[in-house]
């Protein structure tokens, strides 16, 4: 007696559906029969390592300095791409060398986009240019 070729793909597709489904029915099971019904004060309160704040949350702050940030990580992470390379820099055929050049073409050229939009001045309080 041979299985039936389909069998295989039936049983797949049946354990791709359980897989998802079966956790989120079990969630919402559980919120169904263990949730309050209604959020109370308590549960609408704030609350952060235990001590009451005080004041608004919300606060307005520079973006300026995460996009200072995201370029330092840009040119950090830069130079774990050129360390290989310069170890086996005699060993590369010339693609790899057109191929680092034009790497660092396009770190030179965000560099200078950065600076002409004035990202890298650190005591400015001034928005972006547009």
């Amino acid at each position: 007696m041979t299985p039936n070729p389909y069998l295989f793909i039936v049983v797949f597709i049946g354990v791709a559906l359980a897989f998802p489904l079966v956790p989120l029915a079990l969630a919402w099971l559980w919120r169904r029969f263990f949730q309050p019904p209604k959020p109370g004060a308590e549960k609408n309160a704030i609350y952060e390592c235990g001590v009451e704040s005080i004041g608004e949350a919300h606060i307005q702050f520079q973006s300026q300095y995460y996009l200072y940030a995201i370029i330092f990580l840009i040119f950090d992470v830069e130079a774990v791409f050129l360390v290989p390379f310069a170890v086996a820099f005699t060993g590369l055929p010339v693609g790899a060398f057109i191929a680092m050049l034009v790497f660092l073409l396009l770190l030179v050229e965000g560099l200078v986009w950065a600076w002409g939009k004035g990202c890298l001045q650190w005591g400015s309080v001034e928005p972006l240019k547009d």
